[in-house]
Order: C-alpha cells, then structure tokens, then sequence
C-alpha cells in the first residue's frame, strides 16, 4: 500500500486543483496547479533511486522545466513556451540515450506529421490572423519540438515514456486550439488531466529503461 501513496496524493492534488480552486484567486491557484508536478517530481526521483542510474536524471530534469513553465505560463506565454520547450529538448536528449529503431517508430512518422500540419496549419493562421504574429515563430518551432520529442518516446520502447508523450501532445494541443483558434468547452479541465498524467507517466517510465 505504500508504493501507492504518492501516486494517490498526486492524483487528490491535481483533482482539487482542477475542479476546487477557483480561478479568481491567482496566487493561490498557481500554487496549487505546482503541487501535483512537486510530488510527480518526487516520484520521479524515488524511481531514479530504485534504478540506479544516472542517465534518468536527465528525463527528471525535462519534469522539472517542465513545472518551471506551468508557473511562469501563467504570468507571461513566452516565457512558459520557452520554459516548456527546453523541458521538451531535455525530454528528447533523455529518450535519445534509450533509442532503439522499431516498425512502431517508423510507422508512427506519417501520422505524426500529418497531425503536425494540421495542427500547425489552423494555429499558426490563427496566431497571425489575430495580430500576435510574432509569436508564429515560437509557436511554429514548439510544435515541432514536442512532436520530435512524441517520435524520440516511440524510439525508447517504453510504453509509458509513449503514453506520457502522446498525452502531452493531446493536452498543448487543446492548450493551443482554445487560445489561438477557438473555444474549447471545459478546457481546463482536458488541459490539465491530460497534462497531469502525461507528466506522471513520464515518471512513472523511469522505472522501466534498461539499466545505464
């Protein structure tokens, strides 16, 4: 029972974050969307401990910015994207260590690619159609990145390194359509679940990559 008990207080934070706290008290909000990713942190640490190896400190780090941008996202997008972004390149030097070319791996580049064009197509000309054209460039290059980074967890084998990728493409990707292009109804609550678990299985992959 008591391997559970950090999984399980993950889940009761994020639970009272995302359906409790009300979003006209900032402070109080921002503190209470950190917690679940301090305790997810946690967890990822205790699976570095138990697989002794220090490559997977490079993924844990990835969390970390990761939690960086959920602070900094809420006081200013740029700063948050780019905090995400370097979390996603560190996402994707910890997957490189791990990589093993699979049928999977490459039969997952089309699709992968054709939900990039998409995606970028209808958010990119809703960026620059709302005159926040200056955030094209970002935007364009975050969507590749996370993508690579969704390929790169492909390449590793590791069913929840994979799970934990698609689920963060899924949550910016309601992220994005319901700030650039239109309104998503509850999507704060698509937002963070998804966004939640993808970062908990990440962690929770640790546990499974072959020993460096």
């Amino acid at each position: 029972m008591q391997r559970y008990m950090l999984p399980i207080f993950i889940l009761l934070t994020s639970v009272i974050y995302i359906f409790f706290i009300p979003n006209d008290l900032e402070a109080l909000k921002i503190f209470c969307k950190l917690i679940p990713m301090w305790l997810i942190l946690v967890y990822a640490y205790q699976q570095i401990r138990l697989h002794q190896s220090q490559t997977l400190w490079i993924i844990w780090w990835g969390l970390f910015f990761c939690m960086l941008g959920d602070g900094l996202i809420s006081r200013s997008f740029i700063l948050g994207l780019l905090a995400f972004l370097i979390g996603h390149l560190i996402y994707i030097a910890g997957f490189f260590r791990f990589r093993r070319l699979s049928s999977l791996a490459l039969m997952v580049i089309l699709p992968l690619g054709v939900y990039g064009v998409v995606m970028g197509y209808y958010v990119l000309d809703a960026v620059i159609g709302e005159q926040t054209s200056g955030l094209a460039l970002p935007v364009l290059i975050y969507i590749l990145v996370i993508l690579f980074m969704c390929w790169m967890a492909f390449l590793t084998r590791n069913v929840w390194a994979i799970l934990g990728s698609i689920l963060f493409v899924i949550s910016d990707s309601f992220l994005s359509w319901n700030m650039f292009v239109s309104h998503v109804p509850h999507s704060d609550i698509f937002i963070m679940a998804t966004y939640y678990a993808a970062q908990f299985m990440i962690a929770h992959s640790l546990r499974f990559f072959p020993k460096t």
